[in-house]
């Protein structure tokens, strides 16, 4: 590499050492080192560490939310958005979230950033349901529980229980859009 990386560069290979190795790696020396570059071209694009960590956290928001959320709004339709994100969340082990949630822990600002994105992601997946034909009332639940089981995925330390195939996972999705029986 060259001494002319951008920032999206540095952040994107923040958000690898992130999920690689936690908050503790994220720091401009061995990162630098990593990327075959002196620590000046870290400083030219953030002030300090901690201006690139908040920048990381937007990054992060923005690559694995806020893009997610726009590539649904041209999606063919509800159901398939719907499908396509379920297959994302379960077809892949989310180990930077599950890293973000780690620093978290102890980073108040932190926490309360991804709390806010736990928000937007829920309240994304109710639309979805909604649009697919979930009454309001149950769509909301349902995305609640689809968010925990994809958050809880990241978990499961045996690998023949961490995945599903894309089959069996569609299959699972079609059954949280499905009508709720009769009251």
């Amino acid at each position: 590499m060259t001494d002319r990386l951008s920032k999206t560069d540095w952040l994107d290979h923040g958000l690898k050492t992130l999920a690689k190795d936690g908050i503790s790696a994220v720091k401009a020396d061995p990162m630098a080192k990593a990327l075959a570059v002196s620590r000046g071209s870290f400083y030219w694009h953030f002030r300090d560490i901690a201006d690139f960590r908040a920048q990381l956290l937007q990054h992060w928001q923005d690559q694995m939310t806020d893009r997610i959320i726009d590539e649904h709004a041209v999606a063919d339709g509800a159901e398939d958005a719907l499908a396509q994100l379920i297959r994302r969340g379960f077809g892949t082990r989310q180990r930077l979230d599950h890293a973000i949630r780690a620093w978290a822990l102890d980073d108040r600002q932190v926490a309360t950033e991804v709390a806010g994105v736990d928000a937007r992601r829920v309240a994304h997946i109710a639309k979805l349901l909604e649009a697919a034909g979930i009454d309001q009332h149950s769509a909301r639940p349902r995305a609640t529980f689809l968010y925990w089981a994809a958050l809880g995925q990241a978990m499961v330390a045996d690998p023949a229980l961490a995945a599903l195939d894309v089959a069996r996972i569609d299959e699972i999705g079609r059954l949280f859009s499905a009508p709720p029986p009769p009251r």
